[in-house]
């Protein structure tokens, strides 16, 4: 009885048939980085200090440029980068009752002053943009505040994915796909008229809830509609899109100053995916697996009529050639090897995410031109995919993976230790004199070094992941290696933003350290290339074991063949 995947072939494996619905879905992946990553703009936090109403008229007597009243009226602070204007504190004291004239407020003759905290709230130094930290003042002691509204969109990635994904192999590929457009496009408008942050919290998680899943059904749908050695390259590309959104964000981010009307038109185009209803089938190999062969039939017959093909007889007795064996989350830990490779990955999952999210985030801090940065940042992705497509064949997967990972990690604990000026005035103005360069611009080459580390890391983390279980729990393996990814998601903004607060570069410290170690754990798993997919639980245990099986086999039959061969001369003679 034929497979689908002898059928396919006869249909066409990568044919005008599926480089439509290829294309379609890896639009999918544009979006997403506005979504995943958009804090950075929707959730800037600019300079702000203390709102205090009697300062107006302070001003205006004293015929003062806003610069000047607020290095007047704002305490000063000490920190390590400095001294700096406080942002949280002001002075307690009435300034139009004061006994202190314009002069003596001129000659910092206030510094006695009492100090208490903010009361009437915030100024903030930006030029007619919003962030939903401006509207709701998360700052302070609030800030923290901010953290949740990247932590709730990953805990609706943790549950989403889950759920996506058990309603996909129950109702279908595609009408999965489907409802969490609906519900993306849904929720994302909910966000984006949040009338205070606890509603934008909560619509945040169902915005999460849809969003990772769709996406993993769409990479799903496109694997299992295009032949067996078109599906690699197929996966990469489709995660090249995701790095396309990457370039995109900063540009309709400098153009919509509001965050609101930023998070319509990263919402927007979830509404258009639901045209995809006409245009884009159901899974065949689901539709077998659910012994809906007549309906694989039919739309496998019309991948041939599109791609210009002819079928055999062989579509008659298309069957599903999947294997039903119930699986467990003890399978995962119950032997040597699997727990080895759960605990191994599950740490990867965790270490991609967290750096990833982290280095991208970082960018919003930074205090430069956030949407330079950002598309600097962005740029660096795309060799990543190119990478991993001339290397995993050639040199492996081990290698490569763990290379990633121990670069990534090296950048980023080089870069926190590269001052923005490594030498005296004068002997730094001779240098920049002769070499037109900066340090400021070293230490964001490193830094992008690392974005290209971990994002090869991240795409590495998928093919080797799915390689390294047998076949009945394969699926579970993945699924339960990247809720750590969801984990790491929720992480990553309270790592970053609160210990940045102590010191910048101490996040960058976390990171390159959880990088190096999650490089050398890859050192630890076995190579996987040209080794083929195991289907059993002693293919992983005992790898040498069936190597010498297949080698005893192999010469079994030379020897069988070699017989043949000496009975038939001796016939002849």
């Amino acid at each position: 009885m034929a497979t689908f995947d002898d059928i396919l072939e006869e249909a066409g494996s990568f044919g005008k048939f599926q480089k439509r619905i290829f294309g379609l879905l890896c639009l999918v992946s544009i979006p997403f980085p506005g979504i995943y990553v958009g804090i950075v703009f929707q959730g800037f936090t600019p300079d702000h200090w203390c709102h205090d109403p009697g300062v107006k008229p302070l001003q205006e007597r004293c015929d003062w440029t806003p610069r000047e009243l607020r290095m007047v009226t704002v305490p000063l602070l000490n920190t390590s980068t400095g001294t700096v204007h406080s942002q949280c504190e002001k002075y307690e004291v009435d300034w139009n009752a004061t006994a202190l004239t314009c002069d003596d407020l001129g000659d910092n003759q206030h510094t006695v002053l009492p100090i208490t905290v903010c009361k009437d709230g915030w100024e903030y130094d930006y030029e007619g943009r919003e962030s939903f930290v401006t509207e709701f003042d998360l700052v302070c002691t609030d800030a923290w505040l901010a953290d949740m509204f990247q932590a709730t969109l990953s805990v609706g990635f943790l549950i989403g994915s889950i759920a996506t994904g058990y309603l996909a192999d129950r109702f279908g590929r595609k009408m999965s796909f489907l409802m969490s457009c609906l519900l993306n496009g849904i929720t994302g408008i909910l966000v984006a008229i949040s009338p205070n942050y606890i509603a934008l919290l909560v619509f945040r998680t169902l915005y999460g809830f849809g969003v990772k899943g769709g996406w993993m059904v769409a990479y799903v749908l496109i694997t299992e509609v295009v032949g067996v050695e078109y599906r690699r390259t197929a996966g990469v590309v489709f995660q090249m899109f995701f790095s396309l959104g990457i370039l995109l964000l900063p540009l309709v981010a400098y153009l919509i100053s509001s965050w609101r009307w930023l998070q319509v038109a990263i919402t927007v185009p979830y509404f258009f995916f639901l045209s995809y209803f006409w245009f884009v089938p159901e899974s065949p190999r689901w539709l077998l697996s659910q012994r809906n062969s007549s309906r694989a039939v039919e739309i496998t017959k019309a991948i041939a009529k599109e791609n210009k093909k002819t079928l055999s007889k062989n579509i008659e007795t298309l069957k599903d050639d999947s294997e039903s064996i119930a699986a467990s989350f003890m399978d995962l830990i119950r032997t040597p090897n699997i727990r080895k490779h759960t605990l191994i990955l599950s740490f990867n999952w965790f270490t991609s995410a967290v750096v990833y999210q982290g280095l991208v985030m970082r960018l919003g801090i930074l205090g430069g031109n956030v949407y330079v940065d950002f598309l600097i940042s962005g740029i660096v992705e795309f060799p990543a995919a190119i990478l991993i497509l001339c290397t995993i064949d050639r040199i492996g997967r081990r290698l490569p993976f763990a290379t990633a990972n121990i670069v990534s990690g090296a950048a980023c604990l080089i870069a926190a230790f590269i001052p923005e000026s490594m030498f005296s005035t004068g002997v730094k103005a001779f240098l920049l004199k002769i070499f037109h360069a900066d340090m400021f611009w070293f230490k964001t080459a490193v830094a992008c070094i690392g974005r290209l580390g971990i994002t090869l890391a991240f795409e590495m983390v998928v093919f080797v992941n799915t390689e390294l279980y047998p076949t009945f729990i394969r699926n579970l393996g993945v699924s339960v290696c990247s809720t750590l990814c969801d984990v790491g998601g929720i992480v990553a903004p309270f790592l970053l933003y609160r210990l940045a607060v102590i010191w910048l570069e101490l996040p960058l410290i976390i990171f390159g350290a959880l990088a190096f170690v999650a490089g050398a754990l890859v050192l630890l798993l076995p190579e996987t290339r040209g080794v083929p997919l195991p289907e059993t639980i002693d293919d992983i245990e005992h790898p040498n074991r069936n190597k010498e099986d297949t080698v005893k086999s192999h010469q079994m039959e030379t020897l069988l063949h070699s017989d043949v061969a000496t009975n038939k001369e001796s016939v002849t003679v």
